[in-house]
């Protein structure tokens, strides 16, 4: 089940908004509402796809930002965004209205006045980039259609704006990028950007450290996350580390800086120093061929694999699409080796280069070719974990950072956590974390705030120990910020680390996701500022992204957004399970039960045994869930996972067998034995 819209458009809750100054908001007119007629000159098509990002501006003069490679039309009161592929377009529509429901509907008279598609889920965001009075739209699509469409509507300067988006799903995953680029700074008419260049920031004393625990404390209760830890650093020094709410559901005991949590993503950046280590010892540099390293390092494309340098291991920059549904679903025999191997059967699917994809396989790659060439007699695991430790984890001081989950579980850990079916909190199901083992550089680690405050030390002291021994190189240390590819107009990707420019003053950092366990690492090199903030429960990247926004309001005196876009945060994602879960039918439908078979099969994703009785199981041997059934619009049948951290994985019943997807594949389990 997908309601990606509002993550997608980069102008809801969990994008750090901006607090307008605007007119007040209208009275409400009894009047027909109008579309807002441009003057003939502005009716122009531009047919040629453009060279490059090119600012823009709407019929009415709001401004945004128009991606290279798309083309822009204008078809009064519409201005419309498409990608080379067909079949997408984001519609940019000014309008006058009474309200937002008002100007949503005469935004899609516009742009597609025969749309049927039914309203999911409706939502109001915080006040954000000069616009207020937020509205958002999620349309109920069927799955076969493979397109997600929603609407946000927004005020300022007594005229509405609608941002349509009507998009093929393989088209909004490859291009996800992009489209942050277009409504990222899709900005009212006049509008600028709060900035903290070169200005002073506060001293972190007591009084701030509490205001960023009371935001975290909160945001926790809000969003129905158990509990948080988080760490500060300042000036070279650990100013704080402590936590909020508790580390288990239902047992008393507050996280602390020493407690264990899953780190996720952020194995990356240890993974990526590790490389830099290695480049300082002449063992490789950032432009040596992978294949030159690693024979066996291969793609589904011949050309790109020739084309992969070190550097390109972990840049989510060649083309290779997320791919995570192949090494979730059948983990139980994979080895280092074999998902290695599986790279092999994968095609990218845009130019290398050209886009932003996000690839954990490739990022496993990236460690297990750092491994690889320190000690190439080892199995590839085993190298990998050898010189991690011997390299990064020990000369850091690292010692509570490890892969051993039965280690973690026997200490002073966070237990993992995730809404229910229901939208209660309670325990996750967290066998499917396990599945990263394979993949382990890309964001298998265990650490604690006390820990990764370390590593933050040493980026911010640009190499240098806390002894005063330089550890490694600048040089190498900050070739892995270096933009190797955009992930919107202000954020870049580099290797495994994102530097955010958004608020005049750059952030690098990096987050992490699992089930249950949502992280980021965070520092300020202009300022000499870090953070560590950990997480024991979905939907953790929410708190974690707007933490951000709230340590430069502290810093810096910024304007108060943070802790209003948390509340918009929270309720928009519960009217979503509520939404989703109105859809369901549980224990599923007998009937839909009843054309199951017993067992699916697919080569890449493994088996499927179903257990019909008072409920419906799906058990794909790794782990096992409860399914619901959902009838689609088209009059197909959907079977949905519900294990609490595993929800929403959509299933339909299909004459070929039982067909699942992500963003830009298919996959289809057929009957059998």
């Amino acid at each position: 089940m997908r309601v990606a819209w509002l993550s997608l458009i980069a102008l809801g809750c969990s994008s750090a908004s901006k607090k307008p100054v605007v007119p007040a908001p209208p009275t409400p007119r009894t009047e027909k509402a109008v579309a807002v007629e441009p003057p003939d000159a502005l009716v122009v098509p531009k047919a040629v796809p453009l060279a490059a990002d090119t600012p823009e501006t709407t019929v009415a003069g709001n401004t945004f930002i128009a991606p290279a490679g798309w083309t822009v039309t204008v078809k009064s009161p519409a201005t419309l965004l498409t990608p080379p592929e067909p079949g997408s377009t984001i519609a940019i529509v000014d309008v006058a209205a009474k309200d937002a429901t008002e100007a949503i509907d005469l935004a899609w008279k516009a742009y597609k006045p025969d749309h049927k598609w039914p309203v999911l889920v409706s939502a109001t965001a915080a006040d954000h980039n000069g616009w207020s009075q937020q509205k958002n739209i999620g349309y109920q699509t069927s799955p076969n259609e493979k397109r997600d469409v929603g609407a946000s509507a927004m005020y300022a300067h007594g005229m509405w704006t609608v941002a349509i988006f009507d998009l093929d799903q393989a088209t909004e995953e490859k291009r996800g990028s992009q489209i942050n680029i277009a409504v990222g700074r899709l900005y009212p008419k006049g509008y600028t950007s709060e900035s903290f260049a070169g200005k002073k920031p506060h001293a972190l004393d007591a009084d701030r450290i509490a205001q960023l625990t009371k935001f975290l404390d909160s945001g926790t209760q809000q969003l129905g996350i158990p509990g948080a830890a988080f760490g500060i650093v300042e000036n070279g020094k650990v100013v704080f580390a402590g936590g909020v709410g508790v580390k288990d559901l239902g047992k008393p005991g507050k996280p602390t800086g020493n407690t264990e949590f899953m780190i996720a993503s952020n194995t990356k950046a240890l993974t990526t120093l590790l490389l830099a280590k290695e480049v300082d010892a002449k063992l490789l540099t950032w432009d040596t061929p992978v294949i030159q390293l690693l024979p066996s390092f291969g793609l589904g494309d011949p050309e790109t694999t020739k084309q992969v340098l070190v550097k390109h291991l972990i840049c989510a920059c060649t083309g290779m699409p997320r791919q995570d549904l192949e090494w979730i679903f059948e983990y139980a025999h994979a080895t280092p080796e074999t998902a290695l191997a599986q790279l092999a059967k994968m095609q990218p699917t845009s130019k290398f280069g050209e886009l932003f994809q996000y690839s954990n396989s490739m990022a496993g790659a990236a460690g297990f070719v750092a491994g690889h060439v320190k000690y190439p007699k080892l199995e590839l695991g085993a190298a990998y974990d050898k010189a991690l430790q011997e390299t990064v984890l020990d000369p850091l001081g690292m010692k509570a950072t490890f892969f051993d989950t039965k280690r973690a579980l026997r200490g002073d850990h966070a237990g993992s956590h995730s809404p229910d079916i229901d939208g209660k909190t309670t325990h996750a199901l967290t066998a499917v974390n396990d599945s990263i083992l394979p993949l382990r550089p890309a964001g298998a680690a265990w650490s604690t705030v006390n820990d990764m405050l370390k590593y933050v030390q040493m980026e911010l002291a640009d190499g240098t120990l806390p002894d005063g021994k330089a550890y490694v190189s600048k040089e190498a240390l900050l070739a892995r910020r270096a933009p190797q590819v955009a992930i919107s107009k202000d954020a870049t990707y580099g290797m495994g680390l994102v530097v955010d420019t958004k608020y005049g003053t750059p952030v690098v950092h990096h987050g992490g996701d699992l089930v249950g366990y949502h992280s980021d690492m965070i520092w300020l090199p202009e300022v000499g500022v870090g953070a560590v903030v950990l997480t024991n429960g979905d939907p953790g990247w929410l708190l974690r992204d707007q933490f951000r926004r709230k340590l430069l309001e502290v810093l810096f005196d910024g304007r108060p957004e943070a802790d209003a876009n948390i509340a918009a945060a929270a309720k928009q994602w519960y009217e979503e399970l509520a939404a989703q879960r109105k859809q369901l039918t549980v224990p599923a439908d007998p009937a839909a039960v009843a054309k199951l078979a017993a067992h699916y099969h697919n080569d890449a994703l493994g088996d499927v045994a179903v257990t019909k009785g008072k409920t419906t199981v799906f058990d794909f041997g790794e782990f096992k869930t409860e399914v619901a059934s959902k009838a689609n619009p088209d009059g197909t049948t959907s079977f949905v996972t519900t294990a609490p951290g595993l929800g929403g994985f959509e299933f339909v019943l299909d004459p070929r067998g039982l067909v699942t997807r992500d963003g830009q594949h298919e996959y289809v389990f057929a009957p059998g034995k």
